[in-house]
């Protein structure tokens, strides 16, 4: 009998078609030519469990998670554009209020502020760019240890946070590294991340038999069958076994520290699915991985605490474990416990990682990483197995096959271009294409230039 190995975690739901407002509004009623934000990651198609836990954990009303889910899929859109349109002076963007209503973008140049505006977000003059603090980021990862175990960039307050496990310790890596103390805003902390070892994600899976870990996301490499999870619960070679402890297959590749990146080809007994496994195992879809941004809602699912709900607080973030640092984590506000490692993180329908490691836990609150997902895919040459949708019109019969270097399948990153149809495009969010998402269809995902 074949088996399943993951079905759905948080899935999105709100109506389509909003267009965000930069007083925390939306404003409804004229249709557009093509596809909204909301309509491309089909935040409609969410089921109620997962309002249900955005109820839970981040107290709202089912009226309100959905028109958060369609804010958010229209506030990465805009803040996409704005970014490929401000270049070296963007500083950041977050969403703000309990729809996430309001987007805001910062920049370092004034007269970028009215270009903001005019596209519905509120514009924030700061001093610094993005670019410079991640540089300054980077900087001091290469001399950070455990008693410095997180550096992120906070573009709300244009700062380079380091999160201090030691009175003096922050300090000392800035004298280290001639890092600028007016960059940086420093944070004591109880406790440091490490990896949740014990875990489960849509479904458990056992290591060598022992150990174990959550399935993240069910992907495919030409006709084998998988799934993407966390690096440090395997290195290639690792067997593995599925949660009812039948054989399910083994890690074909693995990297941590560094990253925080595996997967696991199964064996015939085991085919990939379009879900993740949600509260009561009620199967979520998964339609996509468009990377949401900060302050966006995101939900969790393990094996050890089950499904919860938080917010995005900050994408690119470095953090020293143990065994060493990882980069290019997100860093949230969901909670996690050993067990939950290399599991689900989805915002709306939209795949976004797989749990890497936190501190804290689900009575008293915590800090959780993933490893983004499309890195993942592509690292790997893995395509995402995503729920069925209308696939676009396509050409009509007789019609040639538009052309160019768009393909899907491919991970595109935010900046790279395509061809498409004879016109030359540009990725706003970083995602892996499928049929259905060329890019004149799916305007929230790539800008003509």
């Amino acid at each position: 009998m074949l088996k399943r190995h993951a079905r759905a975690a948080c899935t999105a739901l709100a109506a389509a078609g909003l267009l965000l407002a930069g007083t925390g509004g939306a404003i409804a009623d004229s249709a557009p030519a093509t596809p909204s934000a909301a309509t491309t990651l089909r935040t409609a198609d969410a089921p109620p469990e997962l309002l249900a836990a955005m109820g839970r954990d981040l107290g709202l009303t089912p009226t309100q998670a959905e028109a958060r889910l369609a804010h958010e899929a229209e506030a990465g859109a805009t803040a996409a554009r704005l970014r490929d349109r401000l270049g070296a002076a963007f500083a950041g963007a977050w969403v703000d209020g309990a729809d996430a209503g309001t987007l805001t973008v910062a920049t370092t140049r004034a007269a970028d502020t009215a270009a903001i505006r005019a596209a519905g977000a509120r514009a924030k003059l700061v001093t610094r760019t993005l670019a410079a603090l991640d540089a300054d980021r980077a900087v001091l990862d290469r001399a950070a240890g455990p008693a410095t175990p997180v550096r992120y960039v906070d573009p709300r307050s244009n700062t380079l946070v380091v999160e201090e496990t030691e009175a003096g310790a922050a300090a000392a890596l800035l004298a280290a590294t001639g890092t600028d103390p007016g960059r940086v805003t420093v944070v004591r902390t109880a406790e440091a991340p490490r990896p949740l070892y014990d875990l489960r994600g849509g479904d458990a899976y056992y290591m060598n038999g022992s150990g174990r870990c959550s399935v993240g996301f069910p992907v495919t490499k030409g006709s084998t069958h998988g799934f993407a999870t966390a690096g440090h619960c395997g290195r290639a070679g690792t067997t593995t076994s599925g949660f009812n402890q039948v054989a399910q297959g083994s890690f074909q590749a693995s990297v941590f520290p560094g990253n925080d990146m595996a997967w696991v080809a199964a064996n015939t007994q085991w085919t990939a699915t379009p879900y993740v496994k949600g509260s009561g195992g009620v199967n979520t879809q998964v339609t996509g991985s468009v990377l949401q941004p900060v302050g966006a809602s995101v939900c969790r699912s393990g094996s050890t605490t089950g499904w919860h709900c938080g917010t995005i607080q900050q994408h690119n973030t470095s953090v020293t474990y143990p065994e060493g640092t990882i980069s290019g984590v997100t860093r949230t506000t969901v909670c996690a416990e050993p067990g939950d490692s290399g599991g689900s993180y989805i915002s709306g329908s939209q795949a976004q990682g797989v749990t890497s490691g936190g501190s804290g836990n689900c009575s008293s609150g915590g800090t959780t990483f993933f490893q983004p997902l499309n890195p993942i895919l592509s690292a790997y040459g893995l395509t995402l197995k995503v729920s069925g949708g209308d696939p676009g019109p396509g050409p009509g019969p007789g019609e040639p096959e538009p052309g160019g270097t768009w393909k899907a399948g491919t991970v595109y990153a935010a900046g790279a271009t395509v061809t498409h149809g004879g016109a030359t495009y540009r990725c706003l969010q970083g995602h892996q294409a499928q049929p259905g998402w060329e890019p004149p269809n799916v305007p929230a995902l790539w800008q003509r230039v």
